[in-house]
Formats: C-alpha cells, structure tokens, sequence
C-alpha cells in the first residue's frame, strides 16, 4: 500500500503592514469627512420659545437673515445695508414667489433693526417670514 505523505503547509501569514495602510486610510477618511460640519460665523444667543418647531428636512432652505447683538445685518453670512438687502429682497422673489425668509436675531438685537428687516421683506413681497428660536431648557 501506498500511503500519500501529505505535504507540509506553512500557516498563512498576515501582513501588518497592509493592516496598517488601510487603518490609515480610514482614519484619514472619517477626519476629513467629520469637518465638513458647517459652524454660523457669528456666535448668537436666540430667544427661547415654548412653541419652537424644528424645521422638516424636505422643506426648502430659506433665505436666512442674520441681526447680530450690534445691529448688523448678514445675509447668508456676508455683511450687507438695509437698502441692499432690499433690493436682494425684491430680486429673488422675483425669481422665486415662494421663497421663505427666516430671521436669526441675537436676543439683545435691537428690535427696531428686526422691524425694519420685516417690513424690507414684506415690502418686496415675501410670504412668509419666520424667526429661529430655540427651545427652552429643561
């Protein structure tokens, strides 16, 4: 009889340095993608509301105003005048009938200055005007 010999393997061997190549690679990943989270330029106190509602994610954007603790006015976070932000408020309703206008505004805004942007609004006939608010602590 005629016995087969079997043949010695050799157990596999793992490779660190490969192991190592994608650690990296993943952790260069989830670094980069975790810094696109976008942070306002301004640092904003916002008034508490007990009827604050969260926005819904299949609305559209609105058009965001914001009034700093100053007074000053941004437009989607570019600095901009009273007499400039109606004139962008007239010409993209004009593009746009149902665009909605949300108002950020420092709790020590000046309530004079958030008049003023509502009614730059409703003169250039936007719909809708909202303000962001927060929800009180609990």
């Amino acid at each position: 009889m005629r016995f087969v010999i079997p043949k010695r393997r050799q157990p596999p061997a793992v490779i660190i340095v490969a192991l190592i190549d994608v650690l990296i690679v993943l952790l260069i990943f989830l670094m980069v993608t975790t810094t696109f989270k976008q942070q306002p330029a301004l640092k904003l106190a916002l008034p508490e509301s007990t009827q604050a509602l969260k926005t819904g994610a299949t609305k559209k954007p609105p058009l965001v105003i914001t009034i700093a603790a100053n007074g000053s006015l941004y437009l989607e976070q570019l600095p901009v005048t009273l007499d400039r932000l109606k004139s962008e408020f007239a010409a993209r309703a004009a593009v746009n009938p149902q665009l909605h206008l949300a108002i950020s505004a420092d709790t020590t805004a000046p309530v004079g200055q958030i008049v003023k942007v509502m009614d730059a609004a409703k003169e250039s006939g936007l719909k809708a005007v909202n303000l962001f608010t927060k929800s009180p602590a609990k």
